[in-house]
Formats: C-alpha cells, structure tokens, sequence
C-alpha cells in the first residue's frame, strides 16, 4: 500500500470528493478548479468539504478522481467545468495545467485511480 501526501486547505466553495482542485487567488484557499487552465495542483479525497471548510487535498501519489468523459490509461486529466477529470490536450497558444495520470480506462462518472503529479502542457501558437 502506498501512501499519498495529503495536505488541509481552506475552502473556498463547496468540493466535492475525488475533484481536481485549484487555488482561488485569495491567499492558500483553494476551490474546485474549472478548466484546464486553473492553477491546479491536487484533487481532493473521498470525503470533500463544505465552504469555509479544510479541504485534505492529495498533492502527489496515487488518488481517486471522478470522471468527466472517457479517458484511456495514461493520459494526463485536467479539470472540466465541475473539477472532474477530463483528457488535457495541447491548445495552440496556451498553457494547460494537468493534476494527474489516469492509472485505468475510464467513462463520464466513473472513479479511478491516478498517479498525483501535477505538470503543464505548453504549446506555442
């Protein structure tokens, strides 16, 4: 059994269990992250927390993420518009942040294990 490094942040809004979450830009407070642009570093364990709450966010190693589409073993997963995890693809001219390798083949909702390591995919215009 592994163990992933987990840290209490405060949250912002309301997060759900297995979101990509992001910093809000309000200090260390921290809220589900909305696209694959947000500053994404974690994804929250299985018991999310309400607004005002401490959020425990796994910040690297194995987690759980649920899904927003169909994803295959090994492609890094950005957030959707709800904090699930979605394919991050290159865009031209931008900077899209990933929290997170899918571990398992998976569909929209599905929960699945993911390798924790938060990166970026820059592509140029």
């Amino acid at each position: 059994m592994t163990t992933p490094l987990i840290k209490s942040y405060r949250s912002a809004a309301e997060v759900a269990g297995r979101r990509i979450v992001a910093f809000t830009g309000t200090g260390s407070d921290v809220a589900a992250a909305t696209s694959g642009t947000a500053q994404t570093f974690g994804i929250s364990t299985p018991l999310g927390a309400g607004a005002g709450e401490m959020l425990d966010v796994v910040l690297s190693g194995i987690g759980e993420v649920q899904l927003g589409g169909a994803v295959d073993a090994g492609d890094p997963l950005t957030a959707d518009a709800d904090g699930k995890g979605v394919v991050a693809g290159p865009v031209a001219g931008s900077v899209i942040r990933y929290a997170a390798f899918a571990l398992s083949d998976g569909v929209e909702n599905d929960i699945i294990p993911v390798l924790v390591v938060p990166g970026i995919i820059n592509t140029p215009a």
